[in-house]
């Protein structure tokens, strides 16, 4: 089982969007700096390539928000690339007042050379890396966002860096194996660890899960959230699925109250540490699904880090629904519509290979 299987996650594991939804290119008219014509310019967001230590050139969006005091460092799925997920990020880093960072993996997008476990664990040092130097970013501002099998270079990277200000899981996966075999140990061919990884992170873990995940089964976040040091009141959506969390009210108000208590936490009780991190307006990590009114405005909190330079907004064409519009239409039925329509035949495919994470 073990040659075949590794040979099988080789083949299958990535899916990058062909061809890519968006372009990047240089614009004479601001100096040459990086932009994407397939959507309006917006004067807070920067398009980057950064060069990884493994010789790759990934492109990356910063996205500035002017009150934030927190970033997010966000690895996105399999089957998308920023064009698909700018949209969403610009909505976040409105939402939840931060600074918000997301890039595409090798091989993905306009990101060069190819996708490996290897490669996007050097895609999300290299972020981390420009966060910090060109950006100022320190560790205990940052907040690293993995979804899917995003939350593999996310474990990676929050095992390292020990002073994080907190890790955000979202339909994450135990390992690669573990997708597709209920096995009880670990294989050295198996990638992505992070059941291995887990106990190795230092800062405070919010994971949000859907109870029918028809790609990465709920156990798998369940798991994890058992694993970690550091318990933050997790979010189970009941009925959620893989692609289509952020649908659900309760998708933002969760994680805006993570961040907010990130914040209010970092300046009551500087470095001290609990086993576990109780939301203040939340009571037990129950199997939620219901449909509260969404805030139309996260109150200004913290979030972001300070930027040096002010940037430009350049983003690939949206292939999805505004954050807003999902929500008002999931308020009216606790089912969310259909999300990311621009990857379902993928995701067919996928689920007939039996490797859909």
């Amino acid at each position: 089982m073990g040659g075949i299987t590794s040979s099988i996650a080789a083949k299958f594991a990535f899916f990058p969007p062909s061809p890519p939804s968006y372009t990047v290119i240089a614009d004479d008219s601001c100096g040459g700096r990086l932009c994407i014509p397939e959507v309006p310019r917006r004067d807070n967001v920067d398009v980057l390539k950064l060069r990884t230590r493994k010789g790759n050139e990934i492109v990356a969006i910063h996205i500035k928000h002017p009150k934030s005091t927190a970033t997010l460092l966000y690895s996105h799925g399999n089957a998308a690339d920023l064009g698909q997920m700018f949209e969403l990020f610009v909505e976040l880093s409105l939402r939840l007042r931060i600074n918000l960072m997301g890039y595409d993996y090798s091989g993905y997008g306009q990101s060069t050379g190819k996708t490996t476990e290897c490669n996007t664990y050097a895609d999300v040092d290299a972020v981390y890396k420009c966060l910090k130097e060109q950006y100022g970013v320190k560790d205990e501002q940052l907040i690293v966002y993995g979804q899917s099998v995003g939350s593999g270079p996310t474990i990676d990277l929050a095992s390292r860096v020990p002073n994080l200000r907190g890790v955000v899981l979202h339909s994450p996966i135990l390992s690669g194996l573990r997708v597709l075999y209920p096995v009880k140990r670990t294989y050295w061919f198996d990638i992505y660890k992070n059941i291995d990884k887990m106990g190795m992170v230092n800062c405070p873990v919010l994971v949000m899960h859907g109870t029918a995940d028809e790609v990465v089964d709920c156990s798998h976040g369940k798991q994890l959230w058992e694993l970690c040091k550091e318990k933050y009141e997790p979010l189970w959506l009941s009925g959620g699925g893989h692609c289509n969390l952020e649908l659900y009210p309760e998708f933002i108000r969760h994680l805006k109250k993570f961040v907010l208590s990130l914040s209010k936490s970092k300046a009551a009780t500087n470095g001290s540490k609990e086993t576990t991190v109780v939301s203040e307006s939340q009571p037990k990590p129950s199997e939620s699904g219901t449909s509260d009114s969404f805030e139309p405005c996260p109150k200004p909190s913290e979030s972001g880090t300070s930027d040096g330079s002010e940037l430009r907004p350049d983003a690939p064409e949206v292939s999805r629904n505004s954050l807003d519009s999902r929500l008002e239409k999931s308020k009216k039925s606790n089912k969310p519509e259909k999300s990311r329509m621009s990857t379902d035949h993928v995701d067919r495919f996928r689920r007939r290979k039996g490797l859909v994470w």
